[in-house]
């Protein structure tokens, strides 16, 4: 009995003992069309060409968690976005987080504050508000984040983390709130909306973390510049969340740089890539923002070396926590549709899961 005792005793100190950078690693992605592409009848398959649930399959490669964006009013949007994925207001998200939840997943919450889409390109004030004095703006953002946060709370499908804002390097809701990290406007602006959002997480879903989400990883000084000017303004978050794209954001390298900066600059907040993803089909033309002279083939092999190599990459780093994909259930089999992005983890042309999902189980 006294070896047992010793022995447990030795085991809770060394629990006691483990560095933060020890805590568990999420993995999962960003599934907010499943229910919708389900609906219009694609089948998922596994490597072996088997059907499956694609939820019961995402947990069998170890994911734990998924995120799943959330719109104002999505009926606002143009109708050719409706099309591209813009589908997900509150009823919509509240079925899907709640099949989530049953699946056994804990839930990445994503609010895009705009009818439609969301980036760093464009973050359009959504309809509801466009009459708003400014002033009044943090009232409305706190007021509709905890109206979201207590639909799903009682409908029990409560999120474990909330992202206020997408890809919010410029800012959101503009143009009340548009910013550039290296310049000094509208940042009061900015910090009063995300404070608002802030306070009524913590005021709804006071164990969820709150991740503030950028996308400029392949350009270390807007990174240091953005995440300081928030440590300035002690804005309560949790989590630095980044996207990971390599045509758009640099070398895996150039990543690894901004993540060990990070951890050096801000060691008290861990870092999520809560977007990544790469082509398994593509023709070599670039769009106007892509460089693909940095990244692998887009073929089902090129789109599996560039996981494998991420995931490497980011299992270096205490500070990471979290890997997510983008729209990993993009899936045209089934569906009568034809192509598509061609990022997703799953071939629009047969349905069959692709190695890259294999790789990224790695993670954990």
């Amino acid at each position: 009995m006294n070896r047992i005792y010793i022995f447990l005793l030795a085991a809770l100190l060394l629990s006691a003992t483990l560095p933060s950078s020890a805590a568990k690693r999420w993995l999962g992605g960003d599934i907010s069309m499943l229910t919708a592409l389900q609906a219009d009848g694609a089948r998922y398959r596994d490597m072996a060409g088997r059907d499956v649930d694609p939820l019961v399959y995402f947990k069998q490669m170890g994911w734990n968690m998924m995120r799943v964006r959330l719109f104002v009013d999505p009926k606002n949007a143009p109708a050719e976005h409706h099309s591209q994925g813009v589908v997900q207001d509150l009823p919509f998200v509240v079925d899907l987080c709640q099949k989530i939840k049953r699946a056994g997943f804990k839930i990445m919450l994503d609010f895009h504050y705009s009818d439609t889409w969301a980036d760093p390109a464009k973050q359009f004030m959504p309809k509801r508000w466009e009459k708003t004095p400014v002033e009044q703006l943090p009232d409305s953002v706190y007021a509709y984040t905890a109206h979201c946060l207590n639909a799903l709370k009682q409908a029990g499908a409560e999120p474990d983390m909330v992202q206020v804002g997408n890809e919010i390097t410029f800012g959101m809701m503009w143009p009340a709130a548009r910013v550039e990290p290296l310049k000094d406007d509208n940042w009061d602006t900015l910090n009063t909306l995300l404070r608002a959002g802030c306070k009524a997480c913590r005021d709804v879903c006071p164990k969820a973390k709150i991740i503030i989400h950028t996308e400029k990883a392949g350009v270390w000084e807007m990174t240091e510049a953005y995440y300081t000017r928030l440590k300035n303004a002690n804005l309560d978050y949790d989590i630095i969340g980044l996207s990971y794209y390599p045509m758009w954001h640099n070398t895996i390298e150039y990543l690894g740089q901004t993540l060990n900066k990070l951890a050096d600059r801000f060691p008290s907040k861990p870092v999520m890539i809560v977007e990544a993803a790469y082509y398994y089909l593509h023709n070599g033309t670039a769009g106007a923002d892509e460089d693909f002279s940095r990244c692998p083939p887009g073929t089902v092999e090129g789109q599996r070396q560039f996981t494998a190599d991420l995931v490497a990459e980011l299992r270096r780093h205490k500070n990471v926590t979290g890997l997510f994909w983008w729209y990993p259930e993009e899936n045209a089999f089934g569906t009568g549709q034809r192509g598509g992005l061609n990022r997703g983890l799953f071939d629009n042309r047969t349905g069959f899961a692709l190695p890259a999902i294999a790789e990224m189980k790695k993670f954990r």
